[in-house]
């Protein structure tokens, strides 16, 4: 990908996964609203399992946004391809953290892939900002 398309994986992405973690947001509902035994998950609906569930929804539209946030702004920035792709690729790390916190919730898995997920975020959105303030045109 060329210095122009830096940001297109990250749209592509985040629209993707905003589209995946809305449906699972309306699974949520059905769940809470009009399943069979929804007064039983209503009752549980912020405790253990229940809240991670809405964890995952919550953080995994978050990360979409932020991804597409971050794409667009990729495709408009002036700052070097290097930085570019860099910030790129720690926002879609970034979604190892919705992701990893489905994983823990369906099949136990180690809380390891919420840590670098979160900390893979956190640095891009930093990173942009430091690489953003360091450049000479930032116009939109």
């Amino acid at each position: 990908m060329g210095n122009q398309n830096e940001g297109r994986k990250n749209l592509v992405l985040g629209f993707y996964a905003m589209a995946g973690f809305m449906l699972y947001g309306f699974l949520l509902i059905y769940l809470r609203d009009f399943a069979p035994n929804a007064a039983e998950w209503a009752a549980a609906y912020g405790n253990g399992k229940h809240f991670e569930a809405r964890l995952a929804h919550v953080h995994g539209n978050l990360f979409a946004f932020l991804n597409i946030v971050i794409g667009y702004l990729l495709f408009k920035l002036d700052i070097s391809f290097k930085q570019k792709q860099l910030v790129s690729w720690l926002a879609i790390l970034g979604m190892l953290m919705p992701v990893g916190i489905l994983l823990e919730l369906l099949l136990s898995a180690s809380p390891v892939f919420v840590l670098i997920g979160a900390i893979c975020m956190t640095a891009s959105v930093f990173m942009l900002g430091y690489f953003i303030s360091k450049s000479k045109n930032t116009v939109i």
